[in-house]
């Protein structure tokens, strides 16, 4: 177990965090790096990296798997709230990038053409360049996030 790998895609990504150089990023938390989707079809489609560079989440000592846990509760309901999700899809997957992190999508009804998990919409669609928020855009959404995970973490 490591904190990061040079090669792995989201640790790249955690660097640029780390040097206030990822544009997508919105909260750091105790386990984890909160950061918006760079495709945005699903309004609020939010992702949590985990801090140490490990593929399952078994790898983690059982204290961190609770917190990690805990907290990717936490923002999955913030991103709910901000985003008035009908329902929520989160999963763990990690067979393109074998890093730790969830996928966090705010589902609405009617928001695929056939109703089912967000990988049956086509790739051309979903990851379309016009999907990729604009500066503005994106700023509006990292508020929209930032302001209901910190309602939540005051808690």
């Amino acid at each position: 177990m490591t904190d990061s790998n040079p090669n792995c895609e989201i640790c790249q990504r955690i660097a640029l965090i780390k040097k206030q150089q990822n544009p997508y990023f919105v909260q750091e938390l105790t386990t984890g790096y909160v950061v918006l989707g760079d495709n945005q079809y699903f309004k609020g489609y939010t992702l949590f990296l985990s801090k140490q560079h490990v593929t399952e989440l078994y790898y983690l000592p059982s204290e961190k798997q609770d917190l990690f846990l805990h907290e990717m509760s936490l923002v999955n309901e913030a991103v709910a709230e901000a985003f008035q999700a009908d329902k929520m899809n989160c999963e763990l997957l990690g067979n393109g990038e074998s890093h730790l992190h969830w996928h966090l999508f705010p589902r609405k009804q009617h928001d695929t053409p056939i109703p089912g998990p967000v990988w049956w919409l086509d790739k051309d669609i979903m990851y379309a360049d016009s999907t990729r928020p604009n500066q503005i855009e994106l700023a509006n959404l990292k508020d929209q996030l930032k302001q209901e995970l910190n309602k939540l973490l005051a808690k």
